[in-house]
């Protein structure tokens, strides 16, 4: 059922930034700064924007989600489960041993997930060829892409985009989660990754900028992109790595730990309702 409302949309959002936190917290390990910086994107786009079912998790006409940055799904599996496609007690076992919730989604083990991703700059490959066989299959089938602002300096991301503007993919809609830093540091200063808006635009790229943690700003501009004709739409989404709770928020050590106890607690009261 699509979700309308923004402040119920919001609700979810904040649902969802629990989820990781508790996944990555039990788990020891994990990503929670990428994760909370795209989780209002992922929200709108399953509960409101996207055409799937998550009773009929393999529908052909379904459409599809790539997230390329992959090491961010506890962010998508936090999402996958507040829809429905698996129940939400299986976060706690997230990155556990036998657990299918694995560090990086599993298309073959996990309902929902359509593409395996985690080798940064492979993702957008995949959503370009999902894009082409719909076109050649008459499908009728959106394609979103998640990517991360650190990861687009691959170069196999900008072959992905040549390729979907030459064949004119205006079913393919890419999404940067632009939060400005990496594992690393700021992006400018690891990869002079600068002028993001230019890059796109000059691949052939519909390009729109938003806040990527406004509701409504994220409903227009994939409105707008699934209306574009002739051309892939790129989304670049201006985000805030760890957003929702405030020790996390703009630090590029909360790329990739995990809180510990006492973090823990203040997190998860700072994302109450």
């Amino acid at each position: 059922m699509k979700v309308t409302s923004i402040e119920a949309l919001e609700k979810i959002a904040k649902e969802v930034r629990r989820g990781i936190i508790e996944e990555v917290y039990n788990a020891g390990s994990g990503h929670p700064g990428g994760a909370l910086s795209c989780a209002d994107i992922l929200t709108v786009l399953y509960f409101n924007q996207m055409n799937v079912d998550e009773k009929k998790p393999n529908d052909p006409n379904r459409d599809r989600l790539v997230l390329s940055k992959g090491h961010a799904s506890p962010a998508l599996y936090s999402v996958l489960a507040r829809k429905g496609y698996f129940n939400k007690e299986l976060l706690q076992t997230f990155r556990k041993i036998g657990s299918n919730l694995q560090g990086h989604p599993d298309m073959n083990k996990v309902p929902g997930v359509d593409m395996t991703t985690g080798s940064l700059g492979q993702g957008i490959s995949s959503a370009v060829g999902m894009a082409i066989a719909s076109k050649m299959d008459k499908a009728g089938c959106k394609v979103f892409c998640i990517l991360g602002d650190g990861e687009i300096e691959e170069g196999q991301v900008w072959e992905a985009c040549n390729i979907a503007s030459k064949y004119e993919l205006d079913n393919l809609c890419v999404i940067i989660d632009n939060n400005n830093l990496q594992i690393d540091g700021e992006i400018e200063k690891v990869g002079g990754m600068n002028n993001i808006t230019e890059k796109f635009l000059s691949f052939g790229f519909n390009v729109l900028n938003i806040n990527g943690h406004d509701i409504s700003s994220i409903i227009d501009a994939v409105t707008t992109a699934k209306q574009t004709k002739g051309k892939p739409t790129a989304i670049i989404a201006k985000t805030i790595k760890g957003k929702g709770v405030s020790f996390m928020e703009n630090k590029a050590e909360w790329h990739g730990k995990a809180p510990k106890e006492d973090e823990y607690k203040i997190a998860m009261k700072e994302l109450e309702d």
